[in-house]
């Protein structure tokens, strides 16, 4: 690595010849693979991404100039150049974020790692630029084929496209992929591009012959590579970026750096909104990353650096219980289709599509589409089952609440990586769904607690043909059967005592059953007597709660999402719409943006753990008993 710990930031690359430049290139990917199968991440898009990254840290002048990332992901080649190269605790706490960072670096512009967002950063950087007269200050965003396919990418060019003479430079990274093969009339005719290298095979043996040429040889191959329109339509059809008004270079390697600085000196010197074509190959260098067609090592856990192979198996996981299911609902019933917005193997529908190849849809990075899509299906006579990420969902709740839920239409939404993730950072906690679907009128959410109550619950919700159903679960292994003791309308009672009367009504939510009966446990050590509870479906609240709930002296609810308007709040709600006037404690996650870390150190971090909670509630049943002494002495006074 002597090259790689010379590089202390970006102009550190300026006196590298082209050959310390690939030297520089094999150490990095080196470097990954080492680092990252250690800790785990990002792997296969960073590998695709070292001789692009180089080349925009030589041509640009960041901080300067503004380099913005797409999802961001792909960013760890970016951080090594500027002079982040501790790796050793990389998604850890106190470690280097997965993601672009500012707490970390003044190199890193957008946190957000939710696709198809950057090109309407750029417009907005570019156009203050303008405002504020900044002319020698550029703007760069990089975006995958896989983010072209969201809808929010081409509103942006719609407007970038407009202005004719603001500077702003678009790399298009052309991997054929997102997470897995990129799909969609765009890819087809990025594919095109690709395929149509009539262009780039005549460039290439005029390049040799002309270098070979003295003094006007490389001139003349650079006014060549950016010959005007007719030429490059003649050879290869790249009009669709073109007719938007947008000036194209392209197609370039990504893998050859004279090459990409070549045109992105061209895109920095033209005035005005430029989009380079750039074809990369995920996982590049790394032969058990090529070999993977499912996602090229999009994400890895902890592996063997010469293998590939997971150094661990963690269990049966929640996607999988799902993905599982999914295939036995399939088989029952033919009108069961499935929707993906482009990571069908990620949320488990890999198995599914495999079974139904004529049953699934792949949208693209695209779920407001999606959602609209899953309604015509509905409508159709279909029962489509949406599965994304939690937090994903959040970009599409115009569409669950305008077009799925008024048109009652049966769609079922399945979150995977529900409440706390941990080590991708803030903007990949499924923490916000309970509490934003809360005002959707007639839609109902179920949150299984295990494997079993996956299968079972999902079940339920396909029979719903009039609403919306959404069924959440959480991120990797899930534990054993959590068994009911006994049933209250449609709740699961988990814990009950002898007689049937308690102290605290403890409703547990979803996957955090074994910790509430953890709770039950501690709080019984206290003298404290525990109903334990599991609503199964937390939207509607229940009927039967209210009752319950006034049987006990205080009501305690527990869930893996926001307190602000989550379950908690739902349930105080309903209770005080019963007239039962009981004290309630809701416990969950405060309204603030979580640092990455573990799961288990960002529960800790929060409160959300068996010792905290039981603390809090035994307080609180303190108090009450102290109120309770008082209330006869005061009588007696008055």
């Amino acid at each position: 690595m002597a090259l790689l710990t010379r590089i202390t930031g970006p102009r550190d690359l300026d006196g590298l010849t082209p050959e310390q430049l690939d030297r520089l290139a094999a150490e990095i990917r080196t470097f990954l693979v080492d680092e990252v199968s250690k800790t785990g991440g990002h792997l296969g898009p960073n590998l695709g991404v070292v001789e692009l990254t180089i080349a925009l840290h030589r041509v640009f002048e960041s901080p300067k100039d503004k380099i913005l990332f797409d999802t961001g992901h792909q960013s760890y080649v970016h951080k090594l150049l500027t002079g982040r190269q501790d790796f050793t605790k990389l998604k850890m706490k106190g470690g280097l974020s997965g993601y672009p960072s500012r707490a970390e670096s003044e190199h890193d512009v957008i946190e957000n790692s939710h696709a198809s967002t950057v090109l309407g950063w750029a417009d907005g950087l570019a156009k203050a630029n303008e405002v504020l007269k900044k002319e020698d200050h550029h703007v760069v965003a990089v975006i995958g084929d896989g983010a072209l396919t969201g809808g929010m990418a081409w509103e942006a060019l719609n407007n970038i496209a407009v202005a004719k003479d603001r500077p702003l430079v678009i790399v298009v990274n052309d991997n054929e992929r997102s997470y897995a093969p990129t799909i969609g009339g765009l890819a087809n005719h990025l594919a095109t591009l690709r395929t149509t290298d009539g262009y780039e095979r005549f460039l290439a043996r005029g390049k040799d012959l002309l270098e070979r040429t003295p003094v006007v040889g490389k001139p003349l191959y650079g006014t060549l590579h950016g010959a005007k329109k007719g030429l490059k339509d003649f050879i290869a059809p790249q009009g669709m970026f073109e007719d938007l008004g947008l000036k194209y270079v392209g197609p370039i390697d990504g893998h050859d750096i004279e090459a990409l600085e070549s045109a992105l000196q061209r895109a920095k010197r033209f005035g005005g909104p430029v989009i380079v074509h750039c074809l990369t190959e995920k996982g590049r260098g790394y032969q058990p990353a090529l070999a993977d067609e499912a996602d090229r090592f999009h994400a890895v856990g902890k592996i063997h650096p010469d293998t590939g192979l997971p150094i661990a198996s963690s269990g049966v996981d929640w996607t999988s219980v799902f993905g599982e299911e999914m295939v036995k609902l399939g088989k029952e019933r033919e009108d069961i289709v499935a929707i993906t917005a482009a990571m069908l193997q990620p949320v488990g529908l890999d198995r599914f599509a495999k079974a139904f190849p004529d049953r699934v849809y792949d949208v693209g990075i695209a779920e407001q589409h999606g959602a609209v899509s899953a309604a015509g299906l509905a409508t159709g006579g279909l029962h489509p089952v949406f599965a994304v990420y939690a937090t994903f969902l959040n970009r599409a709740f115009d569409q669950v609440l305008m077009d799925v839920a008024l048109h009652k239409c049966g769609v079922t939404f399945v979150l995977d990586r529900a409440g706390v993730t941990g080590t991708d950072g803030a903007s990949h906690n499924g923490m916000w769904d309970m509490s934003i679907l809360q005002c959707v009128p007639t839609l109902r959410i179920a949150a299984p607690r295990d494997a079993d109550q996956v299968r079972a619950q999902l079940r339920e919700a396909v029979e719903v043909d009039d609403a919306p159903t959404v069924v959440r679960f959480s991120k990797g292994a899930v534990g054993p059967a959590v068994k009911a003791v006994g049933k209250v309308g449609g709740m699961d009672i988990l814990r009950k005592t002898d007689d049937g009367t308690a102290d605290v009504l403890l409703v547990s939510v979803g996957a955090l059953a074994p910790m509430c009966l953890e709770i039950a446990d501690l709080l019984d050590k206290q003298g404290i007597t525990t109903t334990v509870v599991d609503p199964r479906w937390v939207k509607p609240v229940d009927e039967a709660l209210a009752p319950l709930a006034e049987q006990h002296r205080v009501v305690v609810t527990v869930e893996d999402n926001s307190r602000a308007g989550g379950v908690g709040s739902a349930i105080a709600q309903a209770l005080r719409d019963a007239g039962v006037d009981v004290p309630l404690r809701d416990f969950g996650i405060p309204p603030r943006f979580l640092d990455h870390a573990s799961r288990k150190e960002v529960m800790a971090e929060i409160g959300l753990t068996a010792p905290d909670i039981a603390r809090q509630v035994t307080g609180l049943v303190s108090k009450l008993d102290g109120r309770l002494e008082d209330e006869p002495a005061e009588a007696a006074r008055d």
